[in-house]
C-alpha cells in the first residue's frame, strides 16, 4: 500500500520533533541535534504544516508539545529506534546476521563474554553487538534483539528461557568484624548493609532463609557489583555477593563469610526477547547455542 505522501515527512522534521520531547526545549533539541534552535523550529513548523496538525504551545520563547503531539513523539521514538537499528545491522552485516543484544555487566563479562569465542567459531556468519543494561526496558525504544536479565521473566510481550539460578554469600572484610563476629544471622543488622539497586528485596530473601523476618533492611545502595564489591573490599560494609563473584577474594583472604553459607536467590538469569523477534535467524541461533552452555552445575567463571 502506497501512503500519500503528507503522511512520509522527513525523518529530520521527525528527530526534532522526537528530540523537543525528550529533551523538553528548542535549545537542548539543537544541541542534541546540532542545529539552531531556528532550524528548529523550521523543522517543527514544516512537520505541522504538512501534517495539518498544530503540534506547538508556546509560552513567550519557549515552546511545548501538545498533547496529541506528545503521543505522537513516543511512536515517533519507535519508529526512528528501530529504522536506526536495521540501518546497523545492514551498514555492520550487509549480508544479514546481525544480532544486537543487551547484558549485565557483570554476568555479561564473567559468564557470557569468556564462552563467546566458541560461538563465533560455530557461527561466523552472525556479527554479535553487545551493550550493558542493568535494568528492564521496553525492546519497542531500545534497538536490542535480545537482553540476559536476572530477576523473573515477566517483561510484557516477551519470550525466554532459563539459562540458570544463582547462589548468594554475605561477605565483608575481614577487619570489619575482627573485633566482634556475629553471633547469629540476626546480627548483621547492626553492621553496615550494602543493597545492590536492581535487586532491593535480596536482603530480606536472606535473612528469611536464616530464620531472621524483617519488613526493611536499611543500608547503602550501589547499582553494579563491581562497585559493591570494591566497597566491601575497603572495609565499607557487608555485601550478599554472588557466590561465583565472591570466590576469589574469599580464597585469597581479601573477603571472609560473615555468617551462614551460600543462599539461592529468589530469581534467575534469563534470556529474553520480544515475540515479535521469534522467527529472527541470528537469535535463533544465538538461542540453541547459549541452551548448550546454560548448565546448573557449571560454578561460573574462571
Amino acid at each position: 500500500m502506497t501512503l500519500p505522501r503528507r503522511f512520509l515527512p522527513s525523518i529530520a522534521s521527525l528527530r526534532a520533533l522526537e528530540a523537543l520531547d525528550r529533551l523538553g526545549s528548542a535549545t537542548a533539541a539543537a544541541e542534541a541535534l546540532a542545529l539552531t534552535q531556528s532550524a528548529v523550529s523550521r523543522q517543527i513548523q514544516a512537520l505541522e504544516e504538512q501534517l495539518g496538525v498544530a503540534l506547538v504551545v508556546k509560552a513567550g520563547r519557549r515552546m511545548g508539545l501538545t498533547p496529541e503531539a506528545v503521543h505522537y513523539a513516543a511512536e515517533i521514538r519507535e519508529a526512528l529506534a528501530r529504522i536506526a537499528q536495521a540501518s546497523m545491522k545492514l551498514a555492520v552485516n550487509p549480508s544479514g546476521g546481525s544480532l544486537s543484544l543487551a547484558i549485565l555487566p557483570t554476568f555479561g563479562m564473567r559468564w557470557l563474554i569468556p564462552r563467546l569465542p566458541d560461538f563465533a567459531r560455530q557461527h561466523p556468519e552472525v556479527t554479535l553487538n553487545l551493550s550493558t543494561r542493568i535494568k528492564p526496558f521496553n525492546f519497542d525504544v531500545e534497538p536490542f534483539d535480545a537482553a540476559i536479565h536476572f530477576g523473573a521473566a515477566d517483561w510484557p510481550g516477551t519470550a525466554s528461557f532459563r539459562l540458570r539460578g544463582e547462589t548468594v554469600i554475605a561477605v565483608c572484610a575481614p577487619e570489619l568484624i575482627d573485633a566482634q563476629a556475629p553471633r547469629d544471622a540476626r546480627d548483621l543488622l547492626d553492621l553496615p548493609l550494602m543493597h545492590i539497586e536492581t535487586r532491593p528485596d535480596a536482603w530480606r530473601a536472606w535473612l528469611a532463609a536464616q530464620g531472621v523476618e524483617v519488613a526493611r533492611v536499611p543500608g547503602t545502595v550501589y547499582d553494579q557489583f563491581a562497585t559493591i564489591t570494591q566497597a566491601a573490599l575497603h572495609g565499607l560494609g557487608v555485601a550478599l555477593l554472588p557466590e561465583y563473584l565472591a570466590r576469589g577474594d574469599l580464597e585469597a583472604g581479601r573477603l571472609v563469610p560473615v555468617w551462614g553459607g551460600p543462599v539461592p536467590s529468589p530469581g534467575s538469569y534469563f534470556l529474553i526477547w520480544p515475540e515479535t523477534k521469534a522467527e529472527d535467524a541470528a537469535l535463533a541461533k544465538f538461542r540453541e547455542w547459549l541452551a548448550l552452555q546454560a548448565d546448573e552445575e557449571d560454578l561460573l567463571p574462571r
